[in-house]
Formats: structure tokens, sequence, C-alpha cells
């Protein structure tokens, strides 16, 4: 594939953006090439700025579960812009889509819009800290939850402890309230609630972890976690930017059976425009301003086109449940045709599959924390990559993201996703 004219924008980007994007994965670095410039998509493609064309596994990094361009999307949008594009007053369509979400979710009685899963998670810590009267706050080493600075945190030596700054920027003081466990490992949880359980206001957790390639929480990790945070009254966060109305209408609680005190939705609720959301239980929630003292503020929270783009998405969803079942059944195609591959091939790698989200790790054996993936061969993982990108696939430009499938891919582009995927692992391991 040609690139010439993705090459000469990108020569451009960078001396105007910091690395010529305005998101690191874009940058295509972890690849180690210059990234594609998109020029227009639709369906399940994406067509770059030099014509090629590419079956989209990114799909914005999850909103589009109805694919590019989706008609039941943007019905109707056209007349919402000329109608105005931001009023900073209320409007009907935001207790609609409140209303909405409230519905779908049990476990949260109110819901805040905001602009982005990053401020939908800094500020669900905000409130919970209010409502319990304490500080700490126990998150898990590969789930991302936004570049706030007291999320912005790794681990340190120990298995249980406070965190040190992933970032430069985050000083240290800011994150000393931020305890870090290893995901899906409950005996670290019990532990670290054993030592410092009264002082912990909450624990936030990807219920499907996204960002260190697709790992699944245990049910009965889950579970710990909502019996653990009911004994010691902490708050349980559940990050639903990427699972959100993804895993099925009803999001983790209808999926795994168990009910947080607040979520954290984004990504499908805008149906591709930038959106985010927090909500809880009554008692939470009303901590929040105007109702009180806990302040939150957004110019651009509940933005009209947003909420009309969110609303179609999820009236869509709410009224056509089959889709979930269609989903279902396309990625378990593809995730069985990867399978498949590999038994050919003799590759023992490691597949894992929630509903229409996939991975496919460079590494054998176990994956269920980021000890276990970070020790994938990402040498192997690049090769994989530009092999795909050739023969026109668009997957995430890194080892650590998943596969998202929506409803516009084919049954083709699912038989076109599989040869490719066959012949790019031949080319990764020289067979």
């Amino acid at each position: 594939m040609n690139h010439t004219h993705s090459e000469s924008i990108y020569e451009e980007a960078i001396q105007y953006i910091p690395g010529g994007v305005n998101s690191p994965v874009r940058a295509f670095k972890s690849v180690g090439i210059n990234p594609i410039f998109v020029e227009r998509a639709e369906g399940s493609k994406i067509y770059d700025v030099d014509g090629n064309e590419y079956i989209d596994y990114i799909c914005s990094w999850g909103p589009l579960i109805l694919g590019h361009g989706n008609e039941h999307v943007l019905r109707g949008i056209e007349e919402q812009l000329k109608k105005g594009t931001s009023y900073g007053v209320p409007t009907l369509i935001e207790v609609e889509m409140a209303k909405l979400i409230v519905d779908a979710y049990k476990g949260i009685d109110k819901v805040r819009m905001v602009n982005s899963g990053t401020e939908a998670t800094m500020s669900a810590l905000r409130a919970a800290r209010a409502y319990t009267g304490r500080n700490k706050i126990l998150k898990f080493e590969g789930c991302y939850h936004g570049h706030s600075d007291a999320l912005l945190v790794k681990s340190g030596s120990g298995t249980i402890t406070y965190g040190v700054p992933t970032s430069p920027g985050v000083p240290e003081d800011v994150i000393k309230h931020t305890l870090v466990c290893r995901y899906n490992d409950m005996d670290e949880v019990r532990a670290i609630f054993k030592e410092h359980g009264e002082d912990i206001a909450c624990v936030i957790v990807e219920t499907v972890s996204g960002n260190m390639g697709l790992v699944p929480g245990k049910k009965e990790f889950l579970q710990l976690l909502r019996d653990i945070t009911h004994e010691y009254h902490s708050v349980l966060i559940f990050d639903e930017v990427i699972t959100g109305f993804r895993l099925g209408y009803g999001s983790s609680p209808e999926y795994f059976g168990i009910e947080p005190d607040m979520a954290c939705f984004g990504k499908i609720i805008g149906g591709g425009l930038p959106v985010g959301a927090y909500g809880g239980k009554n008692a939470i929630m009303d901590m929040i301003s105007p109702v009180g003292p806990v302040y939150q503020a957004g110019t651009l929270s509940g933005n009209p086109l947003a909420m009309y783009a969110g609303k179609n998405t999820l009236e869509y969803l709410r009224d056509h449940r089959n889709v979930y079942d269609e989903l279902d059944q396309k990625a378990s195609v593809l995730e069985q045709g990867i399978r498949n591959n590999l038994k050919k091939l003799g590759l023992n790698l490691a597949v894992t599959r929630v509903g229409s989200l996939i991975g496919l790790f460079f590494i054998s054996g176990k994956t269920e924390n980021y000890d276990d993936v970070k020790e994938c061969d990402l040498v192997r993982f690049n090769i994989y990559f530009k092999e795909m990108l050739q023969r026109g696939i668009l997957i995430g430009p890194a080892q650590f993201e998943a596969m998202f499938v929506s409803t516009a891919h084919s049954k083709e582009d699912i038989e076109k996703t599989i040869e490719a995927n066959y012949e790019a692992l031949k080319c990764a391991y020289q067979l």
C-alpha cells in the first residue's frame, strides 16, 4: 500500500502538534511506523488520504458499535445541528438521555453528563471521597481510567503498595492516597483492605480491562470487590467507558450479575461524538453541586449534538436487543478463525473474547493481569500489525489494545480478516 500523502501530512503535523497527534496511541510509535491519516469512513471501512481501504477494528476505540455513519445514529442530526450546537442552559434531550441510562443500568439512580471518560472517572472519585469522608482509592494495575493525576499510577516494587507516578508532571504527593493491586488477584484485595480498609473511599475497576489487551475480570473477583466494599462501607465504581452498552444493553450488571454503587460511561453513549457520564446511588450523587457541596462543572457537558447521537444509539440498542446476539456471533466466528489459524501454524498464543471484544496476545499461557501480559513478544506483534495493515485490516497499533467488532462487519469482512490473520502470523513467525 502507498502511504505517501499520509507521510507528508505527518511531517507537517509534527511541526504543530506534539508527536503529530492528539492522543498518543494514534502516533503508531509502538509499532515503529508513522500513522495513516483518515479521509472518511463508512460502515466497517476506513479510507485513508492515499485512497487505501481498511476493515476497521478500532471503531474509534469502541463507540461505533453500529459502524461508521450508521443511519440510525445520524437520523435527524442535521436538524439538531441547525437548532444550535451548544447553549449553556439545560435542554430536554439531556433529561431524556439521563433517563435512558438510569433505566438501563441497574444500580444507579442519577447520572451527570460530562465530556470525556477522564472527566467521568475523576468526578466519580471526588464524589466518592466526599460521600465517605475518606481519601484513599484502590485501583488495579493495567486498568486505565483516564489521565487525571490520581489515576496515572503504576504499582511500586511490592505487590501491595502505594503507587508511583506513571507520568512526569504528576507529583508523588498527589497520588499518595492511591493504592494499587494486581487485577484479578483476590488475595491482594483482601490483604490491602485488611491494612487500609477503614481509609479506602472507593474501588475503581474495569470489569473487562481493555487497556492491557483484553483481560476479562473474573466474576468471583468482581463479586469479592462488591462484598468487601459493602463490608468496609467503601464505594464500588465500575469503569464502563469501554464496556458500557457493549457487553449488553444492561452493561456489566446484566453481564456479571453484580451491581456497583457508581458507574462511569463514555464512547457508545455519544454515538461517536465527545461524551462522558458518571452515575450512582441517590445518596452519592446528591453530593454533587448544585444539590451538594462537591463542585463539578463543564461548559459543553450535555452537548445537544452528542446527546442526540447518543440517544439515537441507545434507543436503537434498547429496541433491537438481538444486536448483541449478532455481535456475539460475528465475534465468535472471528475468534474461532484466529484459533484455527494458530492451530494450523502450530502456534500457542493466547486469545480472549468477551462479547464483541477480542484480544490476541503474543504470548502463551494465562493472561489474567498486567504481570502476565507484559511478557508479550512485542517485536512479533509489530510485524503482525504491519502485515495486517498491508492486507487492509486495521487493528489497534499496540499489543495492549482490543479489537472491536461492530454490526457493520460483514461475513466477507470477517472471512478476509481471518485470511489476513493467517498470513500475518506466518510472516511474524517466519513460517
